[in-house]
């Protein structure tokens, strides 16, 4: 029963911050996805489909979907390699690297706010569970 009762406030503790960040994005023009793809790339650079669904967590079909409205914005353009024809990989463009550097500095600071509900220290235990966690069911995986 422990188990489970944690399981759920967790999920929907991460689900209601989730949540809120979406909607402070979408009132941005960008959705949760949309921003995670963004941010991405502009950290780790240019990426095929297969890393970015395995870095965002989402299914390939879905990332499909969000690089095609990312690139119907001017943001991100697919670039296929010459070697290898059925590569592609995803790159920022110019205008992709104006967005994202506009909206990330707000978007830190609206996680830095909820997250201030928390001192440091139980941000720091929050981080080591989690991270503890993920990392547990990741070897069972």
């Amino acid at each position: 029963m422990l188990a489970l009762n944690a399981y759920i406030t967790f999920i929907r503790a991460a689900e209601t911050l989730t949540a809120h960040l979406g909607a402070s994005l979408t009132q941005k023009g960008l959705t949760l996805s949309q921003f995670g793809i963004l941010e991405a790339l502009y950290f780790t650079g240019p990426q095929c489909q297969r890393e970015l669904s395995t870095r965002m967590l989402k299914s390939r079909a879905n990332i499909t979907t969000v690089i095609d409205n990312l690139e119907k914005q001017a943001l991100v353009k697919r670039i296929r390699q010459k070697e290898d024809r059925r590569f592609v990989t995803i790159h920022l463009t110019t205008k992709g690297r104006a967005c994202i550097e506009t909206r990330l500095p707000d978007h830190i600071q609206e996680i830095v706010t909820c997250l201030e509900a928390l001192n440091k220290k139980e941000q720091t235990d929050l981080y080591r569970i989690a991270r503890k966690l993920g990392l547990a069911v990741a070897r069972q995986s």
